[in-house]
Parts: structure tokens; C-alpha cells; sequence
């Protein structure tokens, strides 16, 4: 069987001999066999689900001329070219593997849309990490729009990349957050500057090792013009910057919480500064923001902003913009967001926080927490989280699937903590929480829902679950 070889196609190629198969039928894959439909490509689109959701996208697809095959993702189609894997398939689906050992390449949405940028193609600014990606990249791009540029935050964010690099009007950067899933299928990229904010296990069911979950995320580093930047308090980050293929005159670019060296950027005097992108950063510094100006605030968002900040500066943008970005940005929700005060009890919805490090940090960031947490664990331990936790934690209430490796971590290295679980299963569990955690909260105590696994045993996602329990603590305020 003779394929087509697409190892240099770009938008300007002869798409016409090509068969593209998509892997998912979501947000990115609908863009992306839409876009290659329209470059005269013949489309297969495979998605393991058939729900409404689906089908609904499916027959749009079907119409313009793509080949649909519903209820099957496993299974790669005849005489497929490449295959376009969408942002939540696992690296180590059925259907990459099988495009392996047929000898297809395999292209992720961030692939495919680097080879379909424009005459004039906007520079990306890239964002991938542990945790924080869609903070650091949303204040990135608020940084970015205050400078007066037209911009997008997209890929990972929900919106789909491909389309805004097919955009006829086009854009003067875009603010790219990268998932770890992405990142063994981005081959050609070039970004003008990238960062990993922080590395902690995660996704190791979908790697199978840390070692390859490392492996993926090392790649955003690659082929960076301007800027690698990297997190000073995570020592891995910047091991990955120093391991990576960059282009010749790439910068290494710290971040820190505490007072920068020059080729960094950090806080001085609560302000944040920058030490990187200033003519004599050997013995000057330009001030950016106040660490005020970050919302909300938690030392690790302040992280996030000089993150952002630095892969701003790295485009150009003036001070001014930076602080005025920040300023103007509005938190998405789940993270670290107030629901309510009551009776001298603070109440947080950190929903997002579904691995370990996203929990610690959220746990580090308040004297004494009422830790609502559980879930699915992916294959995490939770010793260490508890460990370096521990002095926060004055009581615990465990909900989902895998709480019972949670309370283990906490019999071994936090015996005298309180622990209450919920054994429920459906989604009104989350009024026995909150009842469970009121019970247990004194006036001072945050009570933080920072779970440290996935939602998918109980709740749609992790915003169903951050809603759910807002719904519950304002009921029980009410009632």
C-alpha cells in the first residue's frame, strides 16, 4: 500500500491525495477535520463516544464530506496518511499505537496547525506545566491585549488552535497553553518563547511512568527562538531547558518568588520586577506590578504572573502593559475562588486542583484548612502531599472512589488529624461534605476544596464538582 508522505505539508500543499484520520470529535478535532476539509483533504473522523454531543458535530461533518465512524476510537482506518489525535487522547491509545506499528504519522492539534499558519504567521508564545497552565496563559494573554495587540488564548484553553491560525484576519501573537497529552505528537513547532511553570507527578496512568510524562513535557522547550523559561524554585525545569534543542541565541529565563538574579524575574519590595528583558540587568531592574495587582492572590498565582510576564516581555511588551494586563484579568473559575465567609469560616472552591502538587500548594497557601479532598487518584500517591502538608491540615473530609489512599497517607504521617468520609457516590454527596466539614471548622479555619484527584467518578468534571459544592456551602448559609 503506497501513502501519501505528508512528512512536508503545509497550508500551500497539494492536500487532495492525502487521507487524514481524526481522532476525536471534540472542540480541536471538529477544527481540525473542518480545516482539512476545506484544503480538499479526504477526512475519516473515529471517537470512541456516540452520545449527542457527538453525533451533533458528526453530521455537521458528514455534510461537507468527512467519513464518520462513531462508537469505534480504538480502530485505525485503511489506508490512513496521518492521524490528527485530539488534546484528551491518551498517548498511549489504542489507535496511536496502532498508527505506530503501521508506520503513520502521528500529529497532535498543535502539530497540524503549525503547518497551517499563514504567509505572515502570528508568533506563539507556549504554556505547559503541572498545574497553572490556564492561569499563566489567560493573564498572558490580558498582558498581551493591554499592549494593544490582537491576540487568542488557545489550544488546551478550549479554544481550538487550528482555527485561529486559519483565521483570514489573523492575529499579532497567540498565548498557546499546551497539555502534556500534545506534547509527544508536536514535531515542528517553533514557539518565540515557552515555558513549564512546574513538574510533579500527574497522568502517569495515561504515560505510564513519570519518566515519559518528563519526557513530554521537556518538549516544549524545543526549537524556541527567544526565551526558555523556567522555574527557579522547580529545579526540573530548568534541568528541561538545559536539555533542549534550542535555537541558537535562545535565552534561559528564571522565575522566583524571591529576589531575582539577572536573566530572571521576581519580587523585590512586594513588586514584581524584572531583571531579564532591560538593558543593564546586571545591576538594574524594571518593575513591572504589584504583587497586589494579582487575582487571586496565592504565592503560587504570583508564580503564574511572572510566568506570564516573562513570556511577555520576551514578545516586547512594554512594563506598563504587564502590570495593566494583570490588573484587568479575570481568574477563571475552580481556582482558589472565594464561595463564602460564614460564621468566621472561609469557604474555597479550588476544584481544579486535581493532582497532588495543585493540592499541596493550595494547602500551603492557608494556616488552617479543613481539607475537602478525594476522587480519582490516577495512579498518585498521596504520602508526600500530606507530609508537607500536614501542619496546615487540621481536618479532613474525604469523598469519592479512591478516598481510602488519601486517609492511608494520613493514618501514616498525620494520625491525629480528623477525618471524616463520605460514602456516597452520587453528586449530592457534596451536601454531606459541606455538613461534615461545618461540623468540623472552628472561626479562622478555611475549609478548601483542593481535592488532589480527578472528578470523573462522580461529576462530569472538575467544574461540576467546584459548582456543586458552592451550591451546597450557600444552601446551608441560607438555610
Amino acid at each position: 500500500m503506497t501513502r501519501t508522505d505528508v512528512s512536508s505539508h503545509s497550508r500551500a500543499s497539494d492536500w487532495s491525495s492525502v487521507h487524514a484520520v481524526v481522532a476525536g470529535v471534540g472542540v480541536a478535532g471538529f477544527a481540525a477535520a473542518d480545516q482539512l476539509l476545506h484544503l480538499g483533504a479526504r477526512v475519516t473522523v473515529i471517537d470512541g463516544a456516540d452520545g449527542a454531543r457527538q453525533r451533533e458535530r458528526a453530521d455537521i461533518l458528514e455534510v461537507v464530506g468527512a467519513t464518520i465512524r462513531l462508537g469505534d476510537g480504538d480502530t485505525l482506518p485503511d489506508a490512513a496518511d496521518v492521524l490528527i489525535v485530539s488534546p484528551g487522547l491518551p498517548p498511549r491509545a489504542a489507535v496511536i499505537l496502532a498508527a505506530h506499528e503501521a508506520g503513520v504519522p502521528v500529529w497532535g492539534e498543535l502539530e497540524l496547525a503549525w503547518r497551517l499558519r499563514g504567509p505572515d504567521p502570528a508568533p506563539w508564545l507556549v504554556v505547559t506545566g503541572t498545574n497553572g497552565k490556564t492561569t499563566t496563559t489567560l493573564m498572558l494573554e490580558s498582558m498581551l491585549r493591554a499592549a494593544g495587540l490582537r491576540t487568542a488564548a488557545v489550544g488546551n484553553i478550549g479554544v481550538s488552535l487550528v482555527d485561529a491560525v486559519m483565521d483570514p484576519e489573523g492575529f499579532d501573537v497567540l498565548a498557546v497553553e499546551v497539555g502534556a497529552p500534545q506534547l509527544p505528537f508536536l514535531l515542528t513547532a517553533s514557539p518565540l518563547a515557552s515555558v513549564c511553570l512546574n513538574l510533579a507527578p500527574d497522568h502517569v496512568d495515561l504515560f505510564g511512568s513519570f519518566e515519559a510524562y518528563r519526557a513530554a513535557k521537556t518538549r516544549i522547550y524545543a526549537n524556541t527562538q527567544v526565551a526558555a523559561v523556567y522555574n527557579v524554585a522547580d529545579p526540573e525545569t530548568e534541568r528541561m531547558v538545559a536539555e533542549a534543542d534550542v535555537v541558537e541565541g535562545c535565552r534561559a529565563i528564571g522565575f522566583t518568588l524571591g529576589t531575582p538574579g539577572p536573566s530572571m524575574l521576581g519580587v523585590v519590595d512586594d513588586l514584581l520586577v524584572d531583571r531579564a528583558f532591560v538593558e543593564s540587568r546586571r545591576d538594574s531592574a524594571q518593575e513591572l506590578a504589584s504583587v497586589h495587582d494579582v487575582r487571586p492572590f496565592a504565592p503560587h498565582n504570583v508564580a503564574n504572573a511572572l510566568a506570564a510576564a516573562a513570556l511577555a516581555r520576551a514578545f516586547g511588551v512594554p512594563p506598563e502593559a504587564v502590570g495593566e494586563g494583570l490588573r484587568a484579568f479575570e481568574p477563571a473559575g475552580h481556582r482558589i475562588a472565594d464561595v463564602a465567609e460564614v460564621d468566621g469560616v472561609r469557604w474555597v472552591d479550588d476544584s481544579k486542583a486535581t493532582n497532588c502538587h495543585a493540592a499541596e500548594t493550595s494547602l500551603l497557601a492557608y494556616d488552617s484548612v479543613v481539607w475537602v479532598a478525594g476522587g480519582l487518584a490516577k495512579g498518585q500517591e498521596f504520602d508526600d502531599l500530606v507530609v508537607r502538608a500536614r501542619d496546615h491540615i487540621r481536618a479532613v473530609v474525604l469523598l469519592g472512589v479512591d478516598r481510602e489512599r488519601i486517609r492511608e497517607a494520613l493514618v501514616r504521617h498525620a494520625p491525629d488529624v480528623p477525618v471524616v468520609e463520605v460514602p456516597r457516590t452520587d453528586t449530592g454527596a457534596m451536601d454531606d461534605v459541606v455538613d461534615a466539614a461545618a461540623g468540623l471548622a472552628r472561626p479562622g479555619d478555611t475549609v478548601l476544596l483542593a481535592p488532589g484527584c480527578a472528578s470523573w467518578d462522580m461529576f462530569r468534571d472538575y467544574a461540576q464538582r467546584g459548582d456543586a459544592f458552592a451550591d451546597a456551602v450557600r444552601r446551608r448559609a441560607q438555610s
